[in-house]
Parts: C-alpha cells; sequence; structure tokens
C-alpha cells in the first residue's frame, strides 16, 4: 500500500486544513499501537476502555506519519499531519473503501452461523489456484476487523475473501454494504446469538442481510435445505445458487469416504469426479460445495478447483487434530460452538474408528437465551454409550444436558463439572485417556477448554 493523503482526505470527510500535507504518504493503517511501523496512518479508535488518543505519541514515536483525529478531541497536535474527521471508525470504514475501489478487486462475503471460518479458508485455498487471494485473518470479522482486512490487502491481490460476524440485527448489512461483494454465501443458520435475535427465523433474517450490499448483477450461494431463507429470497434480484446433500440442489454432493482426516465425495458439478478434503464431516462437504460453486463462478477449471480443496489449510482451533502427551487422538474444535455445530461434530466423531474408547468434553454453548436450557439439553439425542463411551460436562448450562444423560450413561461415565472446576475437569481427562483412546473437545471460546487442550497436548 501507498496513498497520499490527498487522495483520501476529502474521500474520508477531514474537516481540517490538510493541503500542506497533500503529498505525505503512508503505507500501512493501524488502530493497534503493538503494529505501527514507519510510515503507518494511525487510527484512534473511541468507544473502548481506553480511548485510542491516549496512544498517540506512542504510535508517533514508533514511526507512525500520519493520525486520524476525531474533532471532540480538546488538544490535537499542531506539529504533526492529522486529519480531523467527525468519527475516526466511519473514516476508518471509509478509507477501506477507497482501498478497495482503488484496488479494483473482487470481493466475497461469507456468513453463517456456522462453519463461514472454514469456507472462508476453503474459497480462499481454490481461488489462489487462479488468482492472487487474500483472505480475513484470525477472527476479524466484526465492523473493526472487516475494514483492517482490507486495509491489510497486498496491492497486486485479485480475490478478496472476506468473512462477516454478527450478533445483533444490522451489523451484516453494515459489512456487506462495507464491502460491497461481487459473490455473497450463507454456510447454514443454526442457534448462535438466539439471545440477541430471538429466533432462528430472526437470525435468517440478520444473515441474509449480506445481500444490503451484493453488487445487482451478483451471486448469491445458499444452503438449499434451509426453509426459513425461503421467505427472504423471495425478493432477491441477483443470481441464487443452492447447494446441499440432498437432490433438488442445484449442486450437491455424495460423500464416498471418510476417515479421521478426510473426507471423499463426488460432486454432480464437477462430473462426479471425487474431490477429497483434509477435513472430516459431511458439514464440511457442505462448505466445498460452496467453494467449488465460486470457483466455477470466476472460471476456474475443475482441476484447480480439486487442488485447492486438497490444499486446505484451516484457521488454528477449529476441527484441529493434536496429539496428547500420552499419544492419544484429540480433535480439537473449541473456538465457537452452537447446538447445530456441536451436534455435527459429534456425530463426524462417533464414526470414527478407534483402538480403545471415546470421549468428548462439552462446555457451554453461550448466547441462547432463554432457549439455552432446551437447547443443551437436546445434545443427549447425539450421545450414545455405545459411540462415545465417557463424556465430560463443563459449565453452568450443561448441568441441564447431564440431567438428561443420567438414564443413558452409568455414573462413572458421565461426569459433570461447574466452571470453578477446571482443574479437577483436566485431571480426571488426563487419568481416564490412554494412548489407545479418541478425545473431543467442543464448547463456545468463552469457556476457554482451549487451555484444557494445551494442557494434555503439551510436551
Amino acid at each position: 500500500m501507498e496513498l497520499k493523503i490527498r487522495e483520501v482526505a476529502e474521500w474520508i470527510g477531514a474537516k481540517n486544513e490538510w493541503e500542506k500535507w497533500g503529498d505525505l504518504s503512508f503505507n500501512s493503517v493501524e488502530f493497534d499501537t503493538r503494529k505501527v511501523s514507519t510510515g503507518t496512518l494511525f487510527v484512534p479508535l473511541q468507544g473502548g476502555q481506553r480511548d485510542g488518543h491516549d496512544f498517540f505519541e506512542v504510535a508517533r514515536e514508533k514511526g507512525a506519519v500520519v493520525s486520524l483525529f476525531a474533532e471532540n478531541i480538546e488538544e490535537i497536535p499542531g506539529d504533526f499531519p492529522i486529519l480531523i474527521v467527525e468519527d475516526t471508525l466511519v473514516a476508518f470504514q471509509k478509507l477501506a473503501q477507497y482501498y478497495l475501489e482503488k484496488i479494483g478487486v473482487k470481493v466475497i462475503g461469507v456468513t453463517g452461523s456456522n462453519g463461514k471460518t472454514t469456507t472462508k479458508d476453503m474459497v480462499e485455498s481454490v481461488l489462489a489456484q487462479g488468482f492472487k487471494t487474500y483472505k480475513t485473518q484470525g477472527n476479524y470479522n466484526n465492523h473493526i476487523g472487516l475494514p483492517y482486512t482490507i486495509l491489510s490487502m497486498p496491492v497486486d491481490t485479485e480475490m478478496l475473501v472476506l468473512e462477516m460476524g454478527m450478533d445483533h440485527f444490522g451489523e451484516i448489512e453494515v459489512l456487506s454494504k462495507l464491502a460491497t461483494p461481487d459473490i455473497a454465501a450463507i454456510t447454514m443458520i443454526g442457534e448462535s446469538h438466539l439471545e440477541f435475535l430471538g429466533t432462528r427465523k430472526g437470525i435468517a433474517q440478520a444473515k441474509m442481510e449480506i445481500v444490503a450490499g451484493l453488487k445487482p448483477q451478483g451471486l448469491l450461494i445458499v444452503p438449499g435445505d434451509e426453509p426459513l431463507l425461503t421467505s427472504f429470497l423471495e425478493g432477491v434480484s441477483q443470481e441464487v445458487v443452492t447447494f446441499g446433500l440432498e437432490d433438488g440442489n442445484q449442486i450437491t454432493a455424495k460423500i464416498k469416504h471418510e476417515t479421521r482426516t478426510t473426507t471423499t465425495f463426488t460432486v454432480n458439478k464437477l462430473d462426479n469426479s471425487e474431490v477429497t478434503i483434509p477435513v472430516l464431516g459431511s458439514y464440511n462437504v457442505k462448505n466445498a460445495l460452496i467453494a467449488i460453486t465460486i470457483g466455477q463462478y470466476v472460471g476456474l477449471t475443475d482441476s484447480q478447483i480439486i487442488k485447492g480443496l486438497a490444499l486446505l489449510n484451516l484457521t488454528q482451533s477449529r476441527t484441529e487434530w493434536l496429539k496428547a502427551t500420552n499419544g492419544a487422538e484429540i480433535l480439537s474444535d473449541v473456538y465457537n460452538a452452537n447446538p447445530t455445530a456441536m451436534s455435527l461434530v459429534i456425530q463426524a466423531f462417533e464414526g470414527l474408528e478407534t483402538i480403545g474408547k471415546k470421549m468428548v468434553v462439552l462446555a457451554d454453548m453461550g448466547e441462547l437465551g432463554e432457549q439455552s436450557k432446551e437447547l443443551h439439553e437436546s445434545i443427549a439425542a447425539y450421545l450414545n454409550p455405545e459411540t462415545i463411551q465417557e463424556v465430560y460436562l463443563y459449565g453452568t448450562q450443561m448441568a441441564a444436558l447431564k440431567e438428561k444423560l443420567v438414564t443413558k450413561y452409568a455414573p462413572a461415565k458421565l461426569h459433570y463439572y461447574p466452571v470453578e472446576a477446571k482443574s479437577t475437569l483436566l485431571a480426571d481427562v488426563e487419568e481416564s485417556l490412554t494412548s489407545d483412546d479418541m478425545l473431543m473437545l467442543k464448547g463456545s471460546n468463552s469457556m476457554k477448554l482451549i487451555e484444557i487442550v494445551e494442557k494434555i497436548t503439551e510436551n
């Protein structure tokens, strides 16, 4: 990146006299002073625990060459290139829009209750076979992270894959209008954020906000087995493609073989050629169908698409296979959780072969609102002592699931731990886990099951 102040000052609504600095260039944009380096434009964000303006001097010392400043700040430096704006976050987002327009990149937006990060990774891996591609890094998928992703992409980027997250109405609409995607995809409608959105129909409505900025000639990809989306699709003028494992969808797949680390399937749109992805689960096959659809839409060959999926490299903490210190197989999926996602992972896990026993550690799922107890209880339908021999439940909400399982599991095979008993949970899991066993962990990120994963896998 190399932008001049004169390029962006009017675009972002600078209110001060900036012309004397007009030819000054900046080569990066940062709101975190830990990442500021020589040539940075510093964006002091407001509204958090600390006002970003408090860190201006730090940014200056680390090499920032220009800084935004909100007009409500009383003391504004007079000896440094400053762009005064009404709201630094809004200016930050406008700057991202300018850079997006300047680069002329094709944008793919991905949202959904579950699978959006994996899908983003799959789409990027496929598109990288024919284009210079950049994707959302980590979980930078909100009103701050998305513009930061845009401003971080290399100048030669041709395809930009943006993950769009939300927990309230209106948030996806903001992101979609900011990014104006050429292609938009919804992975699935689950139960995430029921606390704020009320019902699954509310969740479907919120996810459909991705159409708000979708270009008129754009493409929308949706799960064909989700009836809640039907009414919202009636007013969509863009091309719509449905995907799923059931006949009747425009792109479908049939699973041929699954192992601990791979799933092989055929796809009708690939002349029923076999595709292998380096992850397990039918839900990941559905995610792959999105990537295949996008690959074909932008003109990649079938062989490029198949190669891209085979080379998939997933973002950490999502369906990640690890080794315990004693050699046991560990399936870690601890970044986030909702009932649909948890049930899908359990079903995939229970079908795997192992010499020893299969064990699961399940933790609370957050933001489920008034339906939390019922939705935690619903997981009982997917736990069977014949396929998953030992169950460890952790957290306040998991007490409801424990009560549902007492008639299915013997007391010695069903374990429950309140939030304050994580150390006891760890000790009990380590005592039971043998080198021949297989362990799966799933829960909301707030429950920090990653701490358990790190302890049992540390060397």
